[in-house]
């Protein structure tokens, strides 16, 4: 009978010691990494016959939507929902995000991503105690270049396959700069802009980028990321002047 190989790289705490589970599994067609996962929870005992503990990671949408399944497939920064058995060298190999600290087995905490959100406050803040009418009009030029910003997923693929983001530099990365991108382009948004770009001044700012342009081709969406991180770059350079000049 044919079958699936996995192989898994586990932790059971945040400080425990790393180790490789051996799974086979009946071979199905059309079968995604997440399905795999969920087999072996059904029956969690390793290739070797030994009893052993479902293995813990995140999905949620299953369509590359939500993010939350990035994972190491085969030495590559993926989204385990779309990562297909038939499509994919066996034994498969499975391990968490090298970026981000485990959790457990495959969940990691990228709560680090989501306070350089804040860093850059990567919202639109607005009162919603009243009716605001309709906002400024954006050119169709405007709009479609601003559009893939929007398709940021925050699944860190930009993160994990850059080398300048690491806990030295504490650079915010693509994936920051991407919705910094996206925000200061919109009316409403561009009343934060200098915060936003000012808050990429300091240490782990735009500047901290190496340019290797990893990140573009990890992105699941092809959000065009090294385009957002030149112009941002160039918009730091000229509100840093400014704000110097303003005294």
């Amino acid at each position: 009978m044919k079958t699936i190989e996995v192989q898994v790289k586990r932790q059971l705490t945040p400080d425990g010691e790393s180790y490789w589970e051996e799974f086979s599994l009946p071979y199905r067609p059309n079968m995604n990494l997440i399905a795999v996962l969920q087999e072996i929870a059904a029956a969690p005992t390793t290739k070797q016959g030994k009893a052993s503990t479902p293995i813990t990671y995140e999905s949620n949408c299953l369509e590359e939507v939500c993010g939350a399944c990035t994972m190491l497939v085969n030495g590559r920064s993926r989204q385990a929902c779309t990562a297909l058995v038939d499509k994919l060298e066996q034994p498969i190999r499975v391990e968490p995000m090298s970026k981000f600290p485990v959790i457990r087995d495959l969940q990691v905490n990228r709560q680090r991503l989501f306070n350089d959100l804040k860093r850059v406050k990567a919202w639109i803040p607005i009162d919603g105690s009243y009716d605001l009418g309709p906002g400024p009009r954006m050119s169709q030029k405007t709009q479609e270049a601003a559009y893939p910003f929007s398709h940021c997923i925050s699944c860190g693929n930009c993160l994990e396959v850059c080398p300048q983001y690491n806990d030295e530099t504490g650079f915010v990365g693509a994936a920051v700069i991407g919705q910094v991108r996206l925000l200061n382009s919109h009316p409403t948004g561009k009343m934060n802009a200098h915060e936003r770009l000012m808050a990429l001044t300091g240490p782990g700012g735009v500047h901290e980028c190496g340019y290797a342009q990893n990140c573009v081709k990890a992105c699941p969406k092809e959000i065009p990321l090294t385009e957002a991180i030149s112009q941002v770059g160039r918009d730091v350079v000229i509100e840093s002047v400014l704000d110097f000049l303003r005294g």
